[in-house]
């Protein structure tokens, strides 16, 4: 079922969507943290997926070691996950740092996390629908 592209693409994006609630959890986990700052994913997009499957070899961005073997080692700066996301740090120019240098801001990751919620709640809706029209289509007539 991963070969066919749209559900590979939107297999992808499940992870990309799960990789973001994991690190809106870290920041929101360290909101009393000194000196923390809130981090965020790149943000996602269709059109680099597609570039990156049709490309003959996948190439890493500049300054981030390519993993080609499980048992590579990543470098401590170019944490991804099983979409392939790269952390990021992200700083919003209006947020206020606490005196502490803290720089997360509950509201922020709520607006965040629900977004990124509603988003996934889409992404397995289009899923089920797919994988819905793929069962109909090999469906023995009659059955």
């Amino acid at each position: 079922m991963t070969d066919v592209p749209i559900l590979s693409m939107l297999k992808n994006r499940l992870g990309y969507l799960s990789d973001r609630q994991r690190i809106i959890a870290e920041n929101v986990a360290n909101a009393d943290t000194p000196g923390y700052t809130a981090r965020d994913l790149k943000p996602f997009s269709f059109q680099a997926h597609v570039q990156a499957a049709t490309s003959p070899a996948a190439v890493a961005p500049a300054g981030v070691m390519a993993v080609t073997q499980p048992g590579h080692i990543q470098a401590p700066n170019a944490r991804t996950g099983p979409a392939g996301a790269i952390v990021k740090t992200a700083k919003s120019p209006d947020s206020e740092e606490t005196i502490d240098g803290n720089g997360v801001v509950l509201e922020d990751e709520m607006v965040k996390l629900t977004d990124t919620r509603m988003e996934y709640d889409a992404a397995v809706g289009i899923y089920q629908q797919a994988t819905g029209f793929l069962k109909l289509a090999i469906k023995k007539p009659g059955s």
